[in-house]
Order: structure tokens, then C-alpha cells, then sequence
């Protein structure tokens, strides 16, 4: 039986989301079945894409011009010719226009992921108009979350029949118990203390400054606490004098970028998300695979993941007041936070593993090929 050649079509492979999803994808799936390539449309590639250059996988780099690149059409459909591309897996709104106008009339299938929306979400009556005329030539759409394919009908005019939900999956992260130990200490964090954190870019996205009040009343009710946060961006200098403002300098530590952020999140007794918007968060299912209970906002696919009382707690989105509750709510029960650490590792197994996720892909693709 021959190999399906899946080239996946997208901006670059920095560190995101998206490109963690595409390098899963690709470690995970099965070589003898599956030989998959990397397209992108923009540059620097980024790290991701050194990774997988490292382990043989092809990576193939243009560049886009600004505006509507009519010639990275033709390079796109020049190479997937060239290379009897079998399945051209688009991720993400605009390499979907690219690929699938690069793929018409070709033999090779396109599929399209969306991995996200921006917020507030929004469309425009031009894309509302083609993107129908657009899909009926995709062989496949799928969404990260039930709140993106909503989002995919209500805002791009998508049959929602037509959209399928596969959940990102990740593999679990593996924590060296010493390592952790000796970070407590390097950053003075008492062995009673309740460490509370997040690991995200520092954008106005992932609303920052909520949680940093939502930390300041876990303070004033008397829990002994300290807050990690662990990214690095644009809105730094905005949260730094927001810390000074709250007078939380002594309870907030900032460790800037971290490569591998694994046991600063393995230190975390509760991980806290408090994003505007989100499609599905990898850290949020990187937090679950080492069983960490989770206070996250009714944002986007957030409640998809989180079952409201089992492996965490779900607030009303940008409520300050509502998320210090929940962090209270868990602190303040031992055996409620155990029960959502066991809880979090289950469901993450079940329904957001590596393997689940490939597996799901795997089929899709063996489908439109047939």
C-alpha cells in the first residue's frame, strides 16, 4: 500500500498553537502509512521547523507578498504537482485561500483546519460571499473546538454540517520531580505556599491584567500565594506597572520566555487561563496531562475542555471577582483539588491525547482519498 503524501500548508512554524499542532501531527503519525511535508508561506520559519528538518521531515519556504499573492498560487500549485501531493492540509483562514485556489483542479484533496478566531470576531461581506463557492471545491473542513466551527457558520458562511470537531491533542509532558524541587527553591516559593499560574504570550488576548486583580482579592482573603507567569510580550512594561499598582511585587514572579516551561508548570498547584478568546489552549492541555485543576474564562473552547466542578472551574469572561472565587473555591479544598488533578489527567487521555487527535486525522484523510 503506498504512502499518502499530506503536505500541510501554513504561515511559518515559530512557536503557536497552530505549528505545535502540525509538528504533533507529523511526530506522531504513523510513517509507514502517512508521509507528511511542511509548506509555508511566510519566514523566518522558527524553531518548530528545525526540530522537524532535524528528523528528515521536508519544509518548503516561499514568500508572500502583500496583498492577494497571485504568484504564490502558482508556486504552491507548481510544488504539490511536482510532488503528487495526495492531500494539501490547510491550517488556517488565509493558507486555506492559497491552497485550495493552488489545488483546483488538480487530483490532490484539500482540507482545511481552523485553529482559532481573533476577538472580537468579526467577517466581511466579500469572504461571506466566496468563502461558500470556496468550500464546495475543500474536501474536508474541520475546527478545534465546537465554539470555532459555530464561529466558522456565523461568521464565514460555512454549512456547519459540513465542519467536523477534532480536538488539538498533545503528548503528555514528562517531569523530572528533582528539577521541580530545586526550581521551588531558586525562586523562593515556601513549601505551604499555593502557586497559582499561567504560561502564555504576554498579550491583550490572554488578558493579564484581570487575573492579576483576580490575584490581588486571593491575597486579601488571606491565602498565602504567589503567582507565575511565565511568556514574554508586547504588553510586559503594561503588566510590570500594573504589579507595581496592585503592590504585588513580593507575590508575582515573572520569568520572561521559556523554551521548555514544563516545570514551571508542573510547579503550579492551580493553572489559570484568563484569555478573551481561545481555541483550544495546548498549555491548558499541557496543565491536564500532569494532572493540574484548572480556573479558566467561559471564552471559546475554554468549557469544552473544562467540565465545570471536575477538573476545574469555569468563570464568566473578564470577571475579576468571579475568577478569584474559583481560585478560592479550589484552594480552600484539598480533596476537591485532588479529585480535579485525577479528573484532568482522565480527561486528557480520553479526548485530548496525541494519539487520539492523529488517529481522528488519519481517518479524514484515508476518507477523502478513497
Amino acid at each position: 500500500m503506498e504512502r499518502i503524501k499530506v503536505a500541510h500548508l501554513t504561515f511559518d512554524m515559530r512557536i503557536g498553537g497552530t505549528e505545535q499542532v502540525i509538528k504533533n501531527l507529523i511526530e506522531n503519525s504513523n510513517p509507514d502509512q502517512l508521509e507528511m511535508s511542511v509548506l509555508c508561506i511566510e519566514s523566518p520559519l522558527g524553531p518548530f521547523a528545525d526540530d522537524l528538518i532535524s528528523n528528515g521531515i521536508s519544509i518548503t519556504s516561499f514568500t508572500r507578498s502583500p496583498g492577494f499573492d497571485q504568484k504564490l498560487v502558482k508556486q504552491i500549485r507548481s510544488h504539490i504537482k511536482e510532488h503528487n501531493i495526495n492531500i494539501l492540509h490547510c491550517h488556517q483562514y488565509t493558507p486555506w485561500i492559497y491552497g485550495v485556489l493552488a489545488a483546483f483542479a488538480t487530483t490532490t484533496k484539500v482540507v482545511f483546519t481552523e485553529h482559532g478566531r481573533f476577538y472580537p470576531d468579526s467577517s466581511s461581506w466579500k469572504r461571506k460571499l466566496i468563502n461558500p463557492f470556496l468550500h464546495k471545491i475543500t474536501d474536508a473542513t474541520t475546527a478545534i473546538s465546537n465554539a470555532t466551527k459555530d464561529a466558522l457558520a456565523t461568521y464565514e458562511n460555512l454549512p456547519i454540517k459540513d465542519i467536523q470537531v477534532i480536538y488539538n491533542g498533545i503528548s503528555p509532558l514528562t517531569i523530572e520531580k528533582t528539577e521541580v524541587i530545586q526550581l521551588r527553591k531558586s525562586l523562593e516559593i515556601g513549601e505551604k505556599t499555593l502557586c497559582l499560574g499561567t504560561v502564555a504570550r504576554l498579550d491583550p488576548i490572554k488578558n493579564h491584567p484581570m487575573m492579576l486583580k483576580a490575584f490581588s482579592q486571593v491575597l486579601d482573603s488571606g491565602i498565602d500565594a504567589k503567582l507565575l507567569i511565565v511568556g514574554d510580550g508586547e504588553m510586559r512594561d503594561e503588566i510590570e506597572r500594573l504589579i507595581k499598582t496592585l503592590s504585588l511585587s513580593q507575590s508575582v514572579i515573572m520569568t520572561g520566555y521559556q523554551t521548555r516551561p514544563h516545570h514551571y508548570l508542573a510547579l503550579m498547584d492551580i493553572y489559570l487561563l484568563s484569555s478573551l478568546s481561545e481555541g483550544t489552549s495546548m498549555t491548558l492541555l499541557e496543565a491536564m496531562s500532569i494532572g493540574k485543576p484548572c480556573v479558566v474564562t467561559d471564552a471559546g473552547g475554554n468549557p469544552e475542555i473544562i467540565q465545570q466542578g471536575i477538573n476545574g472551574l469555569v468563570t464568566p469572561n473578564d470577571n475579576a471577582d468571579a475568577f478569584a472565587r474559583g481560585i478560592e473555591t479550589i484552594a480552600a479544598d484539598e480533596n476537591s483539588k485532588a479529585s480535579m488533578a485525577k479528573s484532568a489527567r482522565e480527561i486528557f487521555e480520553d479526548k485530548f491525547s496525541a494519539t487520539s487527535m492523529v488517529a481522528q486525522f488519519q481517518s479524514l484523510y484515508q476518507k477523502i482519498i478513497q
